[in-house]
């Protein structure tokens, strides 16, 4: 390895374990990192450099932390990468106010502000003929006098997740799906009154289960070209209050035409870096049905290093070196998961245990935590109570 670039990663989560394990694998570094807690999977790991800041989200003192690094690398080109919503606005929002050896692979702030922001980019997405579910816009004003276009289950979500998590309240949730109005209106009633001031979504649910879900992955190089595509037929999700819709077993697969359609649209509105769409198969129209942007790389951003296409090496190849690339659709079958083999065969769509399985055999399959380079007695303990959880969450949570 050239001894010319650290990266820099901020978020604590399974995100950045991720993006962090990419660059130990390819690069063989221990990569820095900053989150806001001592929480596993970064804390105690032997690839990781992760640091707790309480105020690590706070804007000073990130940009303190981002220029105490690039003092301490200053021989070196400093890859600064988010792993979670609040720092990649931080990062947009800072752009051209970092030292000279600091590489932000990021947007403007102006585009990034209306793709996160579901009313906006549902609005973006009219225009490049990009299909999503029915949806009403719900403004606070409105109060109990609107009509919806379409009968329940109602799917509810914030237009901005980041004011919606920054006003917490007990029952929150990523999303919530309700089956009357008067549920609806609690739900609404609920947000507001926490102290979220933004508009609400209110979509018509798709039927299917988890197995109708797909993740897309996308690199768009400094040139605002996509380079790398990688779609993820999601078999199973979390159903935890806040952890619903976080993935939890994925298999890579092709699908030519909804990649061009999101291609088409990546290089339209000239974006550049990770994305990472949510989009749900509907059978009733046999669409497919975007939810939102993410930004930045998903959470699950392994299931795409372990298909073959390493998150790391296209930051790297891209940003420091400035390589050119030939376009790349990874769609080889391969298998990935966070949680234990035998509630993945429990809960997942009976009509995929048989791919699970060939797959399992063939050994092309990953999961994000276990990695043989990164281990100690205290930290597969953890790592072991984690996994027997998912035993209890899913029982538990999944209808």
């Amino acid at each position: 390895m050239k001894n010319d670039f650290r990266p820099l990663l901020f978020a604590g989560d399974i995100n950045v374990y991720s993006v962090a394990r990419a660059f130990h694998e390819a690069y063989g570094i221990k990569v820095r990192a900053y989150g806001k807690y001592p929480t596993f999977p970064c804390n105690d790991s032997r690839i990781l450099d992760y640091r707790a800041n309480p105020d690590a989200d706070q804007n000073d003192t990130f940009i303190k932390l981002v220029n105490e690094f690039a003092e301490e690398n200053k021989d070196c080109k400093v890859l600064l990468i988010g792993c979670g919503d609040s720092y990649v606005e931080l990062i947009s929002r800072n752009l051209g106010k970092y030292p000279d050896n600091v590489i932000a692979p990021y947007i403007d702030i102006d585009l990034m502000s209306e793709l996160i922001h579901k009313e906006k980019f549902y609005d973006m997405c009219k225009k490049y003929n990009i299909d999503f579910p029915a949806t009403f816009v719900y403004k606070r004003e409105m109060g109990k006098n609107f009509e919806l276009p379409f009968e329940p289950p109602y799917i509810i979500k914030p237009s901005n997740g980041i004011a919606y998590w920054a006003n917490p309240f007990e029952t929150q949730k990523k999303a919530y799906k309700e089956d009357t109005r008067e549920a609806l209106e609690n739900v609404l009633d609920d947000i507001y009154e926490a102290g979220y001031d933004d508009s609400i979504i209110i979509q018509n649910f798709i039927p299917g289960d988890d197995s109708y879900m797909r993740v897309l992955t996308s690199y768009s190089d400094r040139n605002k070209k996509v380079v790398m595509m990688c779609l993820g037929h999601v078999l199973l999700e979390e159903h935890t209050p806040h952890g619903i819709g976080n993935h939890a077993v994925i298999i890579t697969e092709g699908n030519e035409e909804l990649c061009n359609k999101m291609r088409n649209f990546l290089e339209g509105i000239g974006y550049s870096g990770w994305s990472n769409f949510d989009i749900k198969y509907d059978e009733r129209d046999g669409k497919y049905k975007v939810f939102e942007i993410n930004t930045r790389q998903g959470r699950s951003n392994y299931y795409v290093t372990g298909s073959g296409a390493n998150v790391a090496e296209y930051f790297v190849r891209d940003r420091v070196y400035q390589e050119e690339f030939e376009f790349k659709m990874v769609d080889m079958p391969h298998l990935w998961r966070m949680i234990p083999k035998g509630v993945m065969f429990k809960y997942v769509n009976p009509a995929y245990k048989k791919q699970l399985k060939e797959l399992l055999k063939q050994g092309k399959d990953c999961h994000s935590l276990i990695y043989d380079k990164d281990g100690g007695f205290k930290r597969k303990l953890r790592q072991l109570k984690g996994q027997l959880g998912h035993y209890y969450k899913f029982k538990k949570y999944m209808k």
